[in-house]
């Protein structure tokens, strides 16, 4: 308990970005904290590293590093996501009872997040008996998930590049809304996959089940918010219309069309 201690100090000090400007407590204090807390677990259990730990928190470092960059690059360069970003809703000043509430979630989700590479690391130290193969699977997941973001990510700035004012349905697109909500999706299955084997208690296995359930109430929260914005900027394009009631909002396979009805997806 000690370490999870430990994790979430680091958490809070680099999610405390947030106090500057609130929506920063879920965007660069997200990438910036996890890519903090694989530093940290490498430190923190370094004679306990195994080659797919190893690979698993280089990964947890990329991703949050590209993540943390890219969404500051685009604050900076995106007049159209400047324009959201300095809504004059969002600057209004937050009672700091809110502000203190969003800000221990954020850092207790964001340890949750990467709990099951800090419980195998755990257990390792521990002396308990490990399998690695489940460990190089959730690895292998997770480099999707990042590519899958990543890819994501260029190919809607690409995309909005050559024609600002019309929505994205090209590439990855075209089988899901918001594949770069899918690609988080996948990178925290990676996670949790990562977990089997590694000798995980059921206390721990329920610390990263909240954790994996959390990021993807996020991730469908954030799907609604994209989809309401939408809706108010090309709600009259037949096109845009018609790519929505055939491409799913975030999971492939699946005929979830539209979830601003969820009200209780609002975060």
């Amino acid at each position: 308990m000690a370490d999870l201690l430990i994790l979430l100090a680091v958490s809070l000090a680099v999610s405390a970005v947030g106090w500057k400007y609130f929506i920063y407590f879920f965007s660069l204090g997200y990438g910036y904290g996890v890519a903090a807390l694989a530093v940290t677990m490498c430190i923190m259990y370094f004679g306990s590293l195994t080659a797919p730990t190893v690979a698993l928190l280089a990964l947890l470092f990329i991703f949050g590093i590209r993540l943390g960059t890219y969404l500051f690059v685009r604050e900076r360069k995106s007049a159209a996501y400047n324009k959201i970003l300095h809504d004059p809703s969002l600057k209004q000043k937050k009672p700091v009872g809110v502000i203190i509430t969003v800000w221990l979630f954020c850092a207790v989700l964001y340890v949750m997040q990467v709990s099951p590479v800090a419980f195998r690391l755990m257990n390792t130290e521990a002396g308990f008996a490990v399998n690695n193969l489940w460990a190089w699977i959730g690895a292998a997941v997770v480099l999707c998930g990042i590519l899958l973001e990543a890819v994501s990510d260029a190919q809607k700035s690409a995309a909005k590049k050559r024609n600002p004012k019309r929505f994205v349905d090209t590439g990855l697109y075209r089988i899901v809304r918001c594949p770069n909500y899918l690609g988080e999706v996948v990178i925290w299955a990676g996670v949790m996959l990562s977990g089997i084997g590694a000798g995980l208690t059921w206390w721990q296995w329920l610390i990263a089940a909240i954790g994996y359930i959390g990021i993807l109430y996020v991730m469908f929260s954030g799907a609604r918010r994209l989809e309401l914005r939408q809706n108010e900027v090309y709600g009259n394009d037949p096109e845009y219309q018609a790519y929505v009631k055939k491409t799913p909002i975030l999971l492939p396979f699946l005929p979830i069309y539209s979830v601003v009805k969820y009200k209780w997806l609002q975060a």
